[in-house]
């Protein structure tokens, strides 16, 4: 194993202890002379590793520090960034003098959703710390997990990757709003490659949440099934492509109403785009009675949970789709007083170098009457069984994803391993078409993140139960 050094940044020498923080923020606000200002001050530590193959590719320790000031001037924005809190007086006049220019030359003007303001601390509460984890036990415990998939015969490579963060914020604005919050988020993913007569296949198994180490350890039957489905993946035939009846797995099922259902209910997709909001008109109807879509904030744990969003609204769970009905969107502030709508607590910024926009947190399909996997599967005489992600794209309502595995599905039993499996269609009708929603909703989060406007990776989570899902495309052989 190669060994490295670990590698520290540090972006400033400044530091967020200091008395009178809270006075020095909210009376900035107040005086910026704008008709709404917010000042983020951000103070995040990460540590990151990762293997690829035999070698140890990188260890690293960041620190990041610093700020945003967003001020609305006759209804445009004033956006800037700093790194230390000597000058963010002169930042608060930039903001001001960019939002007031900005106001002379646009006619687009931006309306913020009235809130109740709010005042509060929030503390992390972690089951097991991240922090209290040496750098060389966390090496370790990784390194360990990649020296079993690489002992695997049949195996050609992997790939292992592991962080924490943990983020210190604080946040005011003009209406009244004072938050210090605390933030952990770690997660990781670990994959087995196989090579074989010129086919390569990938087993991969993913963690993650926001206040247990504890997931990390012990998951040496996860990295065997790894593995093991690399192996199966590399002797699997093509599957036949056509048109079947299939049944997703909650992960493959949560990833497809994240990414083809979720991004289109975003608030910004939606206010400024007629069409759009001509086809995602609340009262809809989109699926059967059974068909509920929605997005939490408050699912303690998970890589999606938030007390708070990045403008100060306490998160919600924000139904989407109830009884198969549309009936709600995921709203800023901003994106809300567009639509006349309820901010949804779903603003949200990667680091302190962005504004906020409309994000999901959990998006989810609620659990449904229709039993377990073999109570969906019984009455396909010929189908998919599709489970996991290797990959995806949206345009709009069109998607297309990679199964990370897949079975054929014969005479109501699950039956050989198939490879390559892609789905394709449109999302307006594949919610038509979804014909059984299970009673066995499930979240498995993993190392990765959303990408939105340049900000990637976002802290997410999505959930569902099985579904079954009617004439649906299969890309294949």
């Amino acid at each position: 194993m190669k060994t490295l050094e670990p590698q520290t940044r540090v972006t400033s020498k400044s530091t967020l202890d200091q008395r009178g923080l809270k006075s020095q923020l909210t009376e900035l606000v107040k005086r910026s002379g704008a008709d709404y200002a917010e000042i983020r001050l951000e103070d995040s530590r990460e540590t990151a590793l990762s293997f690829m193959g035999k070698n140890l590719e990188n260890v690293s320790e960041a620190h990041l520090y610093g700020g945003n000031v967003r001020v609305l001037v006759n209804g445009c924005w004033g956006f800037v960034t700093f790194n230390s809190l000597d000058e963010l007086e002169e930042r608060v006049k930039e903001a001001v003098r960019n939002a007031k220019l900005a106001a002379r030359l646009m006619n687009d003007k931006s309306v913020l959703a009235p809130i109740t303001p709010v005042e509060d601390t929030v503390r992390l509460d972690l089951i097991a710390d991240p922090r209290q984890v040496s750098l060389e036990d966390k090496i370790s415990l990784f390194g360990g997990y990649n020296e079993r998939i690489l002992g695997r015969k049949g195996i050609t490579s992997s790939a292992i990757r592991y962080f924490d963060r943990c983020t210190r914020l604080y946040y005011a604005n003009s209406d009244g709003t004072w938050l210090d919050r605390e933030l952990m988020d770690m997660g990781c993913g670990i994959s087995a490659l196989a090579v074989k007569n010129g086919i390569t296949a990938r087993g991969s198994t993913t963690q993650g949440g926001r206040n247990n180490f504890g997931l990390f350890r012990n998951l040496e039957s996860e990295v065997d099934q790894a593995a093991k489905d690399a192996l199966e993946a590399v002797d699997a035939p093509v599957v036949k492509g056509g048109t079947y009846t299939v049944i997703c797995d909650p992960h493959l099922a949560g990833v497809f109403v994240h990414e083809a259902f979720g991004h289109l209910s975003e608030g910004d997709n939606i206010a400024d785009d007629p069409r759009m909001q001509q086809v995602l008109k609340l009262g809809r109807k989109f699926g059967g009675d059974y068909l509920n879509i929605y997005d939490t904030g408050l699912d303690v744990g998970l890589r999606g949970y938030l007390k708070y969003d990045d403008e100060g609204v306490p998160t919600q769970r924000t139904d989407l789709i109830k009884d198969g009905v549309l009936c709600g969107r995921l709203h800023s502030r901003e994106t809300a007083g567009r639509m006349g709508e309820q901010p949804t607590g779903n603003a949200r910024a990667l680091t302190y170098r962005f504004p906020p926009i409309p994000r999901m947190r959990n998006t989810c399909i609620g659990n449904g009457p229709h039993g377990k996997l073999e109570d969906l599967i019984k009455d396909v005489k010929e189908g998919v069984y599709a489970l996991d992600s290797a990959g995806g794209q949206t345009n709009g309502e069109l998607f297309t994803f990679t199964a990370g595995k897949a079975y054929m599905i014969r005479n109501g039993k699950i039956a050989e391993r198939v490879r390559d499996v892609t789905i394709g269609g449109n999302v307006f009708d594949t919610l038509r078409n979804i014909t059984g929603v299970g009673g066995d909703y499930h979240v498995r989060d993993g190392a990765g993140g959303c990408g939105k406007a340049g900000q990637m990776p976002l802290p997410v989570s999505h959930g569902s139960p099985h579904i079954r899902i009617k004439d649906v495309v299969i890309g294949g052989k």
